[in-house]
């Protein structure tokens, strides 16, 4: 088996796994049904934004069976997510306290499953989803031994996972995850890559990330979430993703990730007075300060409008919403910093101003915590200038 290095990728928001084989025997009375409609429910809370109810359905999970390590895996995503997702600090605080008590519950109930019972699939993907939880967090705090010490195992349990019970479709959203995003690793990155965790396989990839989005049964959402993002940022193919992120937004409507990438996603094809409709229901939202729409989303709000209007030809007013979104300095707008950088720098190139694009990609990289697609982008057009590509003819209608 091979070993897993650092992830250098943001993994889940939530992942789950359930295994057709029967709980242990001090679980008897613990019935796998209510177990899974427990994770199914707190699933679609946590997608909702709804951190607290996710928590009390996962917590419930583990009530259910204090032995099994599934429960205690969800919610260490559970507070990964409210961890990375959060405004306040001394929530932050407390998601990271919560967090790591529960990967270590996770890990210990999981090594306990296995000695009883090797082949006990459940307990290795749940394991591998502690471990993986406690990497993105030592990512986020730059604490590489933590990094070097936690990830040894992380492909091995999936694969074994993935062995004993190759029914479960959910599988194939982490190793979608791991095939995919490899592909985006500096060169010699990916040649260790290859060595010690899997070969990076971008098609592969994709591949697994629609089975677990089209067949997946508790991480069909998630899959669907990343698909949405793939093919909006990744691939630059907006059609594909346009269906895919319209049903998360009607099914998930406190979700303001959905909202945004929407309106982006309609910008993209040109679809722009359905882009600016879209838009107007956020800035209305955030206006009305009600959670999850509180104020400070305006970063991300003048971001998105920046890229509305970039897709537009509007550069002049694009330009202004993007340095808007620079004002912002929070730890959590990190990367929404990091990309109105690099759309300045694109904007300065389609200018035939060199000098200054590569003085903004070169900002966008040294972006602490700005790791993701943007850095991808900035690295690209700091050897190759950015062109835009030609858009077919729609008709350009201002809000």
């Amino acid at each position: 088996m091979k070993k897993q290095c650092p992830l250098m990728v943001l993994i889940v928001l939530c992942l789950a796994f359930l295994s057709t084989a029967q709980l242990e025997a001090e679980a008897g009375d613990a019935q796998p049904a209510t177990l899974r409609a427990y994770l199914r429910q707190g699933i679609e809370k946590a997608f909702n934004l709804e951190t607290q109810r996710a928590t009390s359905l996962f917590q419930k999970a583990v009530e259910l069976d204090r032995g099994n390590p599934l429960g205690y895996s969800f919610l260490a995503l559970n507070h990964l997510f409210s961890y990375e997702m959060s405004f306040d600090p001394q929530e932050r605080a407390r998601d990271q306290e919560s967090m790591l008590q529960d990967v270590e519950e996770a890990l210990s109930r999981g090594l306990n499953r296995i000695e009883k019972t090797p082949r006990d699939s459940q307990a290795y993907f749940a394991m591998a989803l502690a471990k993986i939880v406690k990497i993105r967090w030592a990512l986020t705090q730059k604490r590489y031994l933590v990094i070097a010490q936690e990830s040894g195992h992380i492909w091995t349990y999936l694969e074994k996972a993935k062995a004993e019970d190759p029914q479960n479709y959910d599988i194939y959203f982490p190793l979608g995850l791991l095939h995919y995003h490899l592909d985006h690793l500096p060169a010699a990155a990916r040649i260790f890559s290859a060595l010690l965790i899997t070969a990076a396989d971008h098609q592969k990839g994709l591949e697994e990330l629609e089975i677990a989005a089209q067949k997946g049964d508790l991480l069909k959402e998630l899959a669907q979430a990343e698909l949405s993002s793939v093919y909006t940022y990744f691939e630059q193919q907006p059609a594909r993703a346009l269906p895919i992120t319209r049903e998360l937004k009607e099914k998930f409507p406190r979700n303001y990730n959905f909202a945004l990438t929407l309106a982006i996603t309609l910008s993209e094809l040109n679809r722009f007075a359905e882009a600016f409709v879209v838009a107007g229901e956020i800035e209305k939202a955030i206006q009305t300060g009600a959670p999850p729409f509180v104020p400070q989303l305006q970063p991300r709000y003048d971001h998105m409008m920046g890229r509305i209007l970039f897709n537009q030809t509007e550069y002049t007013r694009a330009g202004e919403y993007f340095r808007k979104a620079l004002t912002d300095m929070s730890v959590y707008n990190a990367r929404i910093r990091t990309s109105a950088l690099v759309r300045l720098g694109m904007i300065h190139d389609i200018r035939k101003e060199r000098k200054q694009a590569e003085e903004f990609y070169s900002r966008a990289l040294a972006v602490e915590g700005g790791e993701g697609v943007a850095q991808v982008e900035a690295k690209r057009h700091l050897q190759t200038p950015y062109a835009p590509r030609p858009k077919s003819s729609a008709t350009t209608i201002l809000p």
